[in-house]
């Protein structure tokens, strides 16, 4: 038998993470990432940037979850950041660069909590976001795109992040 919302036995649970979006603004993206962080167990998920509006089309993609998510908006990314780092926070950035490391080669060690930081859908992570990070990690690709769609990298590596924590 299938399992729906009211029968299924997944365990709600929260996990030390806080999700950081560096300008994310596609309507369709912001609602998915609110419904990811809801099904992943995110403890917050953070909007960055400027004239960013939880718009009706979020609310739909997101199914509601905007009603439970902790979540907020910021302007300024480089203060959350930094007020991060000072509650000693670990700062992992998405993000395809020449010194990143493969997704699949990472390996989580510590017991702080973490700031999972991801791009804009155009420019990915910003320059100066990536230099206060305390690690850059990317996801292995093998065709000819070298991108993909942020909520889909977003639950690719939450969900990688989530198991090494379960360990």
């Amino acid at each position: 038998m299938q399992l729906n919302h009211y029968n299924s036995t997944f365990k709600k649970q929260k996990f030390p993470i806080t999700l950081i979006c560096d300008n994310v603004n596609n309507a369709a993206n912001i609602g998915s990432l609110l419904r990811i962080s809801d099904a992943l167990g995110v403890e917050e998920l953070i909007f960055c940037g400027e004239n960013l509006q939880l718009s009706k089309r979020m609310k739909k993609t997101s199914r509601s979850t905007e009603k439970y998510v902790s979540h907020k908006v910021e302007s300024d990314i480089l203060q959350v950041v930094t007020s991060l780092k000072a509650k000693r926070y670990f700062i992992i950035a998405l993000e395809i660069t020449d010194s990143s490391t493969s997704l699949d080669d990472f390996t989580l060690n510590t017991n702080q909590p973490i700031a999972l930081i991801i791009g804009n859908e155009n420019i990915g992570v910003s320059e100066d976001i990536l230099k206060l990070a305390d690690e850059i990690v990317h996801i292995k690709m093998f065709g000819e795109n070298t991108s993909m769609n942020v909520v889909q990298a977003t639950s690719i590596t939450l969900y990688e992040l989530i198991k090494q924590l379960q360990n």
